[in-house]
């Protein structure tokens, strides 16, 4: 067994890595930038080398400090984890000639499985199905064009190179498609070197099924499995889940035939992920092959009881698998969430910034893989995952139970995240009764329908909570706040949920301290409150009773109950508020600090609504700064390859007058 170990990457992943080495009795060595200071995987490894600056390119993506790194550790393995380098075959070869064992497969099968074309060639040529596409070597606009009327419409560019949706693009109609070329193509080479790129028919109400695969150094091939990775925004996937509901026995072995059959072909070693996009028809696909650990591969880890990272590291040390495909066992059903800092309400913009609360469910059955903590700054440098959810149970009603329970009880307050969609999600009667695909967010999933109207029962449960004095100790009493107001019995808690003013006036019941006659929007109700420390109240009122989780944030209060949660903000904010819109009406702002990649207009240039403007880099995503309405470019304050900070405003736009 190996020795010591150095996990060359960050967040999540690292800290995942390192339970297994610290279970195994192997130390562990982090690296980090000077993004990641004070980062958790920092904070969790036996000892940690500097690599450089914060931008990926200047650190994580450089193999030469990462390799340096390995040997002034003395560690005599590394570990890659997923993203950044993971799929880089010069990392490997450059492993092996400095004599670091590298936890990952052979350089050669990387080279193959990384390149989409070759794999698609090579998948082709063992009898493994594959979408009918162009993926040549000639990539200009005009042979893509005429390539593109060839397939027909609609279809997918992506990337020939890497994967995790980056450079990929849906194309509904021929104007589309050079915009999408040009910007697949420049996310490509950011995030992978390689602006290569590929056509594929676009496969309709398809799922994304992948199949888990382990093979060892003397030739044994094992799959573990399907997941359905359908649930995705952005070609990203968001939640996944062990077994599919739409795969049976009969093709769960046609699919893990495939994907063992294409493992063996390319020698492959340690843990790799055959992906596929199935057909309405049941017709599979193959798509790619990742060649290292998944993001999600803990879900399979769930119903075989195996580990998989514990078996990344015996193969990598020569061991053989010590089972057979017949040995492999399925149990149960499991689900994973990936939390994210960004607000689905903004069209998934991420939200970098500091993280100042972070809890995690905890439960029977409920996994959390975790890469933050209170206190951590969320860079806009990397990819915006906080951490992943998992839960499992005997059959898939009761993990999603267990899901809809752990996703109601997480905490992260100082960015946005999307556990509202995630929550959202897994009540959807599509999700709930299996019939989600690819296309599941786009169709019901939409930010508008995200948006929670303030129910009475969250309202009362707020005003209740403060009423009461139930706050968070870090922060001020919300009495000495911009928060609600009282004098004598009588309280006023005006707050703002979304667009909408919510107001809730009170009056203490004489000679009580607990019972309230409450104004809610114009609606009479009489509540009694009790406390439940440190966060929680029951209220009791129009002849039930309800309990609520409450906590005060710097700018308002969050309140849970029934499942769900609200995010109120103080209304004495709405001045401010009104203030920003007016600046807005100005000018165009950067939502986030980021790089300026294409600056599309001059002054004096009139623009449409919907047309993109500028085009910034964020977090490793390409994010379009679109006009708001018909009108004329006044001044340019940005210049493509320049930083800007949040809220710097990058355009000066005059709205046409309405006629």
């Amino acid at each position: 067994m190996l020795r010591r170990v150095l996990i060359a990457n960050r967040g999540e992943i690292a800290v995942r890595i390192m339970r297994t080495c610290r279970d195994l009795g192997i130390e562990t060595v982090a690296v980090y930038s000077d993004a990641d200071r004070r980062a958790l995987h920092v904070l969790e490894a036996d000892r940690a080398v500097y690599i450089g600056a914060s931008p990926p390119t200047e650190s994580y993506l450089r193999v030469d400090s990462i390799v340096q790194a390995t040997v002034d550790s003395g560690a005599e393995a590394l570990h890659p984890g997923y993203g950044l380098l993971s799929e880089n075959p010069a990392l490997a070869e450059a492993c092996a000639e400095a004599g670091i064992v590298f936890i990952g497969p052979p350089p050669q099968a990387m080279r193959l499985m990384g390149d989409k074309s070759a794999a698609r060639d090579f998948a082709d040529s063992i009898g493994v199905p594959t979408i009918p596409g162009y993926h040549g070597e000639g990539q200009d606009i005009a042979l893509l064009q005429a390539e593109a009327e060839k397939i027909g419409y609609p279809l997918m560019v992506k990337a020939a190179m890497g994967g995790g949706g980056r450079g990929m693009r849906l194309v509904g109609s021929p104007e589309d498609l050079e915009n999408a070329v040009e910007s697949g193509r420049r996310e490509a080479e950011r995030a992978f070197g390689d602006g290569r790129l590929l056509l594929e028919r676009a496969v309709e109400n398809a799922r994304h099924i992948e199949v888990q695969v382990l093979a060892d150094s003397l030739g044994n091939t094992v799959h573990l499995g399907e997941r359905d990775c359908s649930v995705q925004r952005r070609h990203q996937k968001v939640v996944e889940e062990t077994p599919s509901p739409a795969v049976d026995d009969e093709l769960r072995t046609r699919l893990g035939e495939a994907a063992t059959r294409l493992a063996k072909a390319v020698s492959y070693q340690s843990a790799g992920t055959v992906e596929f996009l199935l057909g309405a028809d049941r017709d599979f696909y193959f798509l790619e092959m990742n060649t290292r650990l998944q993001v999600e591969h803990g879900v399979t880890e769930l119903v075989t009881g195996l580990d998989i990272v514990a078996l990344q590291l015996a193969i990598a040390a020569g061991e053989a698998l010590p089972f057979e495909q017949n040995d492999v066992k399925f149990r149960g059903h499991a689900i994973e969430c990936r939390v994210y800092a960004e607000d689905p309400l903004k069209h998934y913009l991420p939200s970098p910034g500091r993280v100042t609360a972070f809890e995690t469910p905890s439960g029977e059955a409920i996994r959390n893989d975790v890469g933050t903590y209170a206190g951590d700054e969320v860079s806009t440098y990397y990819d915006p995952l906080l951490s992943k959810l998992l839960t499992c149970g005997r059959d898939r009603a009761e993990a999603l139970r267990r899901m809809e329970r752990a996703l109601a009880a997480y905490r992260v307050e100082g960015v946005h995240t999307n556990l509202p969609l995630l929550l959202a999600i897994v009540a959807h009667p599509d999700f709930r009764t299996g019939k989600a695909t690819t296309e599941f967010l786009d169709l019901h999933l939409s930010p508008e329908a995200l948006a929670l109207a303030a129910t009475d029962e969250a309202l009362i449960s707020a005003f209740g909570a403060l009423a009461l004095g139930i706050n968070d100790s870090t922060l001020p009493d919300p009495w000495l706040t911009a928060g609600p107001h009282r004098a004598g019995g009588r309280m006023v808690l005006a707050l703002r949920s979304e667009s909408s003013a919510q107001v809730v006036e009170g009056q203490r019941v004489a000679g009580s301290t607990d019972e309230w006659r409450l104004n809610v929007q114009g609606r009479q109700k009489h509540a009694r409150f009790s406390r439940v420390p440190p966060n929680r109240v029951i209220t009791e009122a129009d002849a039930r009773a309800w309990p609520a989780e409450v906590h005060q944030t710097a700018s308002g209060v969050v309140v849970t109950t029934s499942g769900k949660t609200y995010r109120f903000q103080w209304a004495s904010g709405e001045k401010h508020a009104a203030r920003a819109e007016s600046h807005r009406q100005r000018g165009l702002t950067a939502p986030m600090p980021g790089l300026v990649l294409k600056v599309l207009v001059r002054a004096g240039e009139k623009v449409r609504t919907h047309q993109t403007l500028i085009v910034l880099e964020a977090m490793k995503m390409e994010h379009n700064i679109d006009a708001p309405y018909d009108g004329t470019v006044k001044r340019v304050n940005c210049a493509e390859g320049g930083r800007v900070a949040e809220g710097a405003v990058l355009i000066e736009l005059e709205q046409d007058a309405v006629k």
